[in-house]
């Protein structure tokens, strides 16, 4: 397989590096431990670089880029270690809005003017996408919203909701602004220090519903599973570069513990991980979306693969630092617990090894 990238690829790819690299560790903690659990002012300038926009098409006023460009800029925030959420903030909220028809919301995802987020969750549900607790009553252009959803990511963060709920015994998608009457938000911390929340609705007007039937919901979710992999290659990449750094320096018995045999064999165990699995990612982003099931197929498999394997280098990254691993001192700590979020979004790894099983 050919991993040479194009010129514009290229491009992107050095764009995000150099957007993250002055966030050291510190300025990273820093920046989760904000109220909101992020910064609206390097929102912006994450937009200005157009990454937000290369997830819509041209049509719709984005820059049209291919799974496997985004792929790489996913892998590329992730091989940084950056806290940008890019991924539940900018990608999915562009994929739901343009598939959804809101190309007037759409304009300031894309711009960073307005930061949306996926209200999908609900106890008892585990990984189902099918809304059951959040109730829609109404006609087009006024609809009401009565439920509760969990695990909100951005809940502070966001400007609008884009909430699943029951219309009919069908899953429909309806907008709903921060400020809507008989929205209350519960905040709290994620793994990874970023803020989620609760939401309970009350009778909250919601007057636009997006054009996504269940089938498109399916295949936003694919493209979010395959991106999300692609993000824990990078971080797989950063963790083992990490610990290769620190076996050469940590000394036991007068000698660097990187001379020990044993942790060689295992070092060398997490590169082939790495590798298999950026070979796995670029497999399923380069898979013929025209068909629909195909496409959904290789993207979870791809993801329990990927998933499975940066979580054991995240784990043996941990133990070869020992304690201070799991820490938000050193930039493992934060990349661990980003693993462990990012695994789960959309199905761990048994849900959609499972969903993979069924499908081939």
């Amino acid at each position: 397989m050919n991993f040479d990238l194009s010129e514009e690829q290229q491009m992107f790819v050095t764009s995000v590096e150099r957007f993250a690299a002055p966030v050291d560790v510190e300025a990273r903690r820093k920046l989760r431990l904000s109220p909101t659990g992020y910064d609206r002012a390097r929102w912006q300038s994450l937009a200005e670089m157009g990454l937000i926009a290369l997830s819509a098409s041209e049509d719709a006023g984005g820059m049209g880029g291919s799974a496997v460009d985004l792929a790489l800029v996913l892998e590329a925030i992730g091989k940084a270690n950056a806290p940008d959420p890019l991924l539940e903030h900018g990608i999915l909220p562009a994929l739901l809005l343009e598939r959804g028809g809101a190309s007037d919301v759409l304009e300031g995802v894309l711009a960073g003017e307005t930061i949306a987020t996926l209200a999908w969750t609900e106890r008892g549900q585990r990984y189902s996408p099918k809304a059951k607790g959040m109730k829609a009553e109404g006609t087009e252009g006024s609809f009401t919203l009565t439920g509760e959803k969990t695990m909100v990511m951005g809940a502070l963060l966001a400007d609008l909701f884009i909430v699943t709920a029951d219309l009919g015994g069908d899953t429909a998608c309806f907008l709903v602004p921060k400020d809507a009457p008989g929205l209350e938000v519960r905040a709290y911390r994620l793994a990874d220090g970023s803020i989620a929340g609760e939401l309970k609705l009350t009778r909250t007007s919601a007057a636009t519903k997006l054009a996504l039937d269940a089938a498109a919901l399916d295949g936003i979710i694919a493209d979010i599973r395959l991106l999300a992999a692609a993000e824990m290659v990078g971080l797989g990449q950063r963790l083992l570069e990490d610990t290769l750094a620190y076996v050469k320096e940590r000394e036991q018995f007068g000698v660097a513990i990187g001379s020990f045999q044993a942790l060689q064999h295992r070092l060398v165990d997490c590169y082939a991980r790495g590798e298999q699995a950026r070979s796995m990612l670029y497999r399923a982003a380069l898979t013929d979306r025209a068909d629909a099931a195909k496409w959904q197929r290789a993207a979870a498999g791809a993801k329990a693969f990927i998933g499975e394997n940066v979580d054991a280098i995240a784990r043996e990254a941990v133990q070869m630092h020992g304690g201070m691993g799991i820490t938000d001192e050193l930039a493992i700590g934060h990349a661990l617990k980003r693993v462990l979020l990012l695994a789960r979004l959309f199905g761990d790894v048994d849900t959609v090894l499972a969903e993979y099983a069924l499908a081939a």
